[in-house]
């Protein structure tokens, strides 16, 4: 069974008008053990121990990125049709699965409410490897762009998932100027480098982000295939950066 299918059959017998948190919190015993209730009455879904449950990756990034992607696209009002297609296009929706994504993107996006838990379990599944939260965060920017404007509750919004996932504001500059773009050396802020950095800098910084985003190197780490994904196209801006880079220094290209 596909991890769709362990998902839908997993919430067969739940009321679809339920909270997100609740969808991940009955997952057929395949990865979410129990929603603990917070202080201020918001519930988190405990992780069961990834070496016990396989499936836990891939189930819970998969739900969880769809509810921070549709709670993105709602928190400035009204879903707009572009809004969901630069989600599509960032997530990369299996063939086939279109409407059961759809149904959990619906649920999601009812209100900008409650996306702390989602982004904190997020976090939690990839403690060591912060370019793939980075990664989604660049995903989210890109949703914010998609009507033209990031407005005031959009950034905020993005601010408050870059905190809960720990992201360095080195990190918050890269994924938004990968999404946005930026006035001065946007190459520059891709690869993490100073504008006066020298050739070798350059190379250097390059390396050290084609490793840390190389699907090899997520594969090996038993990475859902949404990560990897979402790691190969952060890998194609990365080769972009250093190529641009390379030919306004009138460098041959890599």
């Amino acid at each position: 069974m596909n991890i769709w299918g362990k998902i839908v059959g997993g919430t067969a017998g739940l009321a679809l008008g339920g909270p997100i948190a609740a969808l991940l919190g009955v997952m057929a015993g395949h990865a979410i053990d129990q929603l603990v209730e917070q202080s201020d009455g918001t519930a988190v879904a405990t992780p069961a121990d990834p070496k016990e449950h396989p499936g836990l990756r891939e189930i819970a990034f998969t739900i969880g990125v769809i509810a921070l992607g549709a709670k993105m696209a709602r928190v400035d009002g009204d879903v707009t049709h572009d809004e969901v297609e630069a989600f599509r296009s960032f997530f990369h929706v299996p063939p086939g699965e279109e409407k059961n994504v759809q149904r959990f993107f619906d649920l999601a996006k009812r209100d900008a409410a409650g996306f702390e838990p989602y982004a904190r379990q997020v976090a939690a599944l990839f403690p060591d490897a912060p370019e793939i939260l980075e990664n989604v965060l660049e995903g989210l920017f890109d949703i914010a762009k998609a009507d033209g404007k990031v407005a005031a509750e959009e950034a905020e919004y993005l601010a408050k998932v870059a905190g809960i996932f720990g992201l360095s504001s080195e990190r918050f500059e890269r994924a938004r100027a990968a999404a946005l773009g930026v006035a001065e050396c946007e190459p520059c802020i891709v690869l993490g480098i100073d504008p006066l950095a020298t050739d070798e800098q350059i190379r250097e910084a390059w390396l050290r982000q084609v490793k840390a985003h190389h699907p090899d190197r997520l594969i090996a780490q038993g990475l859902p295939e949404e990560a990897i994904q979402v790691a190969n196209r952060k890998l194609a801006l990365i080769n972009d950066a250093y190529d641009r880079l390379r030919r306004e220094r009138g460098q041959q290209a890599a």
